[in-house]
């Protein structure tokens, strides 16, 4: 059986407390590896490592050295290409097609930020004096520290990527606490990093779960300068709590109960394409996707139409199958929590439009996480399945009758992370894209991403922006230098 280790100071090792945590694969429930569960003492260790890489060769490294070592970390990613996916297969169950994706982005997250951190100017300004001799202040950025990161497991190695590569970039150095969910791929990359000569210590991995395990251990450290998390909206509350004692800053992407905007005058065929991606894509468990669909009355019954026809098409199956379009969700215990959502719409009086229950699977199959995609209509947006986040494959699609109506409907929720719209009215899209509450809106498309601009959530779904110079904000201080001239 496989055995996961923590990556500390540049080694692979085993929790100093010997606990161990079982890793099962969502296709089937079978067992897959064993997990090396880290105790405070080891991440003690792998802060106090972290703090001596960022005080040594990491800091001794010019900007050009350390751009030079990203890039070779993308370059022996995607030489090794193939395990990043078996490896992210394995724990998610997610299909080839969609790993796949993942794992690329994964790599272009370290060529992106090294390209980024080499190009963005700091600030000068000149000034007057009393004396008429004048002064310049000009920028330096310095890094923040030791970083601790904290990843969700529905894309494990694409939303480690997005926070380690510009930590990196910066010259910080990083403690990763994977979810337990999906252990592998941050055990992977430590040997990436030492495979290009990534100086001990700049990268490291504990393993754990949350309150009361790693991941309290690592945010509560006060060797930890800054921490980012993406997940859901109560654990990032605890983390901020956390971060209080020091005063250290945080970048939290949290949950969502995003909205799409469907108009009347809407390409159908992209609209239904595009909706069937952000409701459904893998299994519905990604941060951005839809799970309220409002549709303008007019449209209403034909919209709910096409996206049945195109919902039922979807092929769920093992990733071994190239015709797979959705996998399993990531555990029986994440399924019992979507299937109870199942059920409570059908207490509330939803009308199933199709799905709602556990596809038939052949053989061992059956045994594993597996849901049917589902879609509702008729309830109002007071019910639970329009207001809580559920991170499955399902959305509600409600109708609508004016632009103004729908605005004040897609903000009602304290959730605003991202948004959709679907119309040919140029005028309209603008108008609506100002108003919805959220911190990333797609106009005719959706996880259409420019990894340079802001990307973050509104109100309770996060606080700061990453991407970009965004994240070299959050990665570094500026430090301001008067001269007297």
């Amino acid at each position: 059986m496989l055995q996961v280790r923590n990556f500390i100071d540049g080694a692979l090792v085993d929790g100093s407390e010997g606990r161990t945590f079982e890793k099962r694969s969502p296709l089937d429930n079978s067992l897959i590896a064993s997990v090396a569960e880290a105790s405070r003492a080891d991440v003690d260790r792998a802060v106090l490592a972290a703090k001596r890489a960022l005080k040594g060769p990491w800091k001794k490294m010019t900007l050009a050295e350390r751009v030079a070592l990203l890039e070779r970390v993308a370059d022996e990613m995607t030489r090794r290409f193939e395990d990043f996916v078996a490896a992210e297969i394995a724990d998610t169950g997610m299909p080839r097609m969609t790993a796949e994706h993942m794992c690329a982005r994964g790599a272009a997250n370290f060529r992106i930020f090294a390209d980024v951190v080499k190009n963005v100017p700091t600030e000068c300004f000149e000034m007057a004096t009393p004396d008429g001799r004048g002064a310049l202040n000009y920028a330096l950025r310095r890094p923040v520290g030791v970083v601790g990161v904290i990843c969700p497991w529905n894309a494990p190695l694409l939303l480690m990527t997005w926070k380690v590569a510009p930590a990196l970039a910066c010259g910080d150095t990083v403690v990763v606490k994977p979810s337990e969910e999906t252990p592998q791929v941050a055990a992977l990359l430590g040997e990436v990093m030492n495979a290009v000569g990534i100086p001990a210590g700049v990268y490291n991995v504990v393993h754990g779960f949350g309150p009361g395990s790693t991941g309290e251990f690592l945010t509560t450290h006060p060797g930890v300068a800054a921490i980012t998390f993406t997940g859901e909206t109560r654990t990032g509350a605890a983390i901020m709590k956390a971060a209080a004692d020091g005063a250290r800053p945080v970048s939290l992407e949290m949950g969502g109960k995003n909205p799409a905007i469907v108009f009347a005058d809407a390409d159908l065929d992209a609209a239904i394409e595009g909706t069937l991606r952000s409701a459904f894509l893998n299994t519905g468990q990604v941060c951005l996707g839809t799970e309220r669909v409002f549709v303008e009355r007019p449209f209403f019954d034909t919209f709910v139409a096409a996206l049945k026809t195109a919902v039922e098409k979807l092929k769920i199956g093992p990733p071994s199958d190239p015709t797979s379009r959705m996998g399993p969700l990531i555990s029986l215990e994440h399924r019992a929590k979507v299937l109870s959502y199942y059920a409570k719409a059908v207490e509330e009086g939803a009308t199933v439009v199709t799905g709602g229950g556990i596809p038939d699977m052949p053989g061992d199959l059956a045994e594993g996480a597996w849901v049917q995609p589902t879609i509702w209509t008729g309830l109002s947006d007071d019910a639970a399945i329009a207001r809580e986040e559920i991170f499955g494959p399902c959305c509600h699609v409600f109708p609508f009758d004016t632009e103004e109506e729908v605005i004040e409907r897609a903000n009602a929720l304290d959730y605003g992370l991202s948004a959709a719209i679907w119309t040919r009215d140029l005028a309209r899209a603008h108008r609506v894209a100002a108003e919805v509450e959220a911190g990333v809106v797609w106009v005719n498309s959706w996880f259409l991403r420019d990894l340079r601009t802001a990307f973050g959530g509104a109100k309770t779904s996060g606080i700061g922006r990453e991407g970009g110079v965004h994240s070299l904000e959050f990665y570094t201080e500026l430090k301001n230098v008067c001269v007297k001239l």
